[in-house]
């Protein structure tokens, strides 16, 4: 099987038709339908199905289009790998955050590396860890900001795993709020405003522990959004730190106690050893370590 066939096949299979990926190839479309054919011999299946908006995937077409996602993933860190011997320190890094990290953690690190190593590109992309873990699955990222709440993130068998810090979770109350020094199980009669599926996930389970359901009445993954609705005196939320760090409202009442979220790095097994990677993750801990050390002495 030839890998550059197998990397064609993937632009057809991303751009839905054959045209609109010989474009993008700047190939005629006669030549990629050739390399298509004669990988379908080789495979001994079709993997497309030929329809009047496009191309379809036929069941084989699917399970070879995940490997060579794989493939043109694996082929992109070798890319960088050489890039660095050849130009010393040069290379391309796409990176996924969750939103406070994206706002707290990445700006401070991205500095620093463009200052010490400006012939490191990053692209950065915002993103939470489900759809994190897609993009680093399809090879759309090589490196990606997670969390989870109470335990690590699992990196599973195809992605490597590892960890930044972790932080606490805060209950956020309206000014004023009368049960401002209560336990969670005095918010059982307030209305909740909730965020992403992990953040709402968390959030239930630890009032389910307090012995009720809460009642959602509001949704929002934007930090800055739930903390004006809990000003306004609409609910209250739970939030990490970093999402309090990234944007206070000064009307809104904090408790401490409420569980932790903990935080790192995923990708695939082996992008850890590209230089610019790695620059990137020793930016990423170098961020952490001096915002740790800043809240300590604040």
């Amino acid at each position: 099987m030839d890998p550059r066939r197998v990397l064609i096949f993937r632009d057809v299979a991303r751009a839905g038709s054959i045209s609109r990926a010989a474009r993008e190839l700047g190939w005629t479309q006669p030549a990629v339908s050739q390399h298509l054919r004669a990988l379908e011999r080789s495979v001994g299946s079709p993997l497309l199905v030929r329809t009047s908006s496009g191309v379809e995937l036929t069941e084989p077409g699917r399970v070879l289009l995940a490997r060579a996602d794989d493939i043109a993933a694996q082929l992109h860190m070798a890319a960088e790998e050489l890039a660095d011997l050849a130009t010393l320190r040069r290379g391309r890094v796409r990176l996924a955050a969750y939103p406070s990290a994206a706002s707290t953690l990445v700006p401070d690190a991205l500095a620093r590396l463009r200052r010490d190593h400006p012939a490191i590109d990053v692209e950065l992309t915002e993103a939470e860890p489900p759809q994190a873990r897609s993009l680093l699955a399809s090879g759309d990222i090589d490196l990606a900001l997670v969390f989870d709440y109470e335990q690590a993130p699992d990196g599973g068998a195809d992605l490597l795993w590892r960890p930044l810090g972790e932080e606490p979770v805060l209950l956020v109350l309206p000014p004023g709020h009368p049960a401002a020094a209560a336990t969670l199980a005095d918010m059982a009669e307030q209305d909740w405003i909730v965020g992403c599926e992990q953040c709402r996930a968390h959030a239930v389970a630890r009032c389910q522990a307090a012995g009720f359901t809460p009642r959602v009445r509001h949704v929002s993954d934007d930090y800055v959004v739930v903390q004006k609705l809990v000003a306004a005196g609409l609910g209250v939320t739970m939030l990490p730190r970093s999402a309090l760090e990234a944007y206070r409202h000064p009307d809104v009442q904090v408790r401490h106690g409420f569980g932790t979220r903990r935080y790192g790095s995923l990708m695939r097994r082996g992008a850890q050893s590209v230089p610019a990677t790695a620059a990137v993750l020793r930016e990423l801990e170098r961020a952490k370590t001096h915002r740790a050390s800043a809240a300590r002495l604040a």
